[in-house]
């Protein structure tokens, strides 16, 4: 692993951390965003989880220390996390990859902000991501879908503490900050295929599936898994059968994506 300190949002240091195979050559990076609300660092399934990324795609994988609530707002924590991708972009050489195997991934919140850079690196045409991995994603700002209404008490994650995290992480934004809220988007077309996974029992579950919906409106590629049984921050068990298996899927797709 090595550490490295760049330039975040307004030139402010954050730190990314770069992790890659020792025993084969690759050529493939993912930029990766933990979830956590937008307010929780890391916990060590996302890094048992990410070190499985790296090892059987296998990639070399950056994994960002974007800014977090309640001190850093939207849009801190997306536009750190379109710095750690840009610098990724930049330094081709120094990482050893090519520019055009660059992919974004994130869980829950982190995913919110794979998609968001994902959209911003669109619009601003400074940099073309090659895939997207969204696992339970962050989507919608709004919070109005059926499941949303659902599950307001589950375990790990419910709508009552989604909305808090939406109150505290748009509080100093106007209303239509899009690229926090990526369904909410001036367009998804254009956009890079992408891998969504859902979860059964999770308020998020119903703005993932929405999503790769807008995205399938555009003709874009998007592999859905709709996981059973299962609800958010599922994978945190992970010697569990259906952790292993979408673990698995995970790999194949990000596999197949670098091609």
């Amino acid at each position: 692993m090595t550490k490295k300190t760049i330039s975040g949002y307004n030139g402010d240091e954050i730190t990314i951390h770069i992790y890659e195979p020792t025993d084969v050559e690759t050529k493939n990076c993912l930029v990766y965003f933990h979830g956590g609300a937008f307010a929780l660092k890391e916990a060590p399934y996302h890094l048992n989880l990410c070190f499985d990324y790296a090892l059987q795609t296998p990639c070399k994988l950056v994994f960002v220390d974007y800014r977090l609530l309640p001190k850093y707002t939207f849009p801190f924590g997306l536009e750190d996390g379109y710095a750690a991708t840009k610098w990724v972009f930049d330094h081709p050489e120094e990482l050893d990859i090519k520019k055009d195997r660059i992919a974004v991934g994130g869980d829950s919140a982190g995913a919110a902000i794979a998609a968001g850079v994902t959209l911003l690196a669109r619009d601003r045409a400074e940099m073309e991501i090659a895939f997207q991995l969204l696992i339970y994603p962050v989507m919608d700002k709004k919070q109005q879908t059926a499941s949303m209404q659902t599950y307001t008490d589950t375990p790990m994650w419910n709508s009552v503490l989604n909305k808090k995290m939406w109150k505290l992480y748009l509080k100093d934004t106007a209303s239509d900050a899009n690229y926090a809220s990526p369904i909410d988007a001036d367009s998804h077309h254009n956009l890079p295929s992408a891998y969504i996974e859902v979860a059964e029992f999770d308020c998020l579950r119903d703005e993932g599936i929405h999503y790769a919906e807008a995205l399938r409106n555009e003709q874009i590629d998007v592999i859905l898994n709709k996981t059973e049984g299962t609800v958010h921050g599922y994978d945190m068990v992970e010697s569990s059968e259906i952790v292993l298996k979408s673990k698995a899927l995970r790999i194949e797709v990000l596999k197949k994506a670098f091609e």
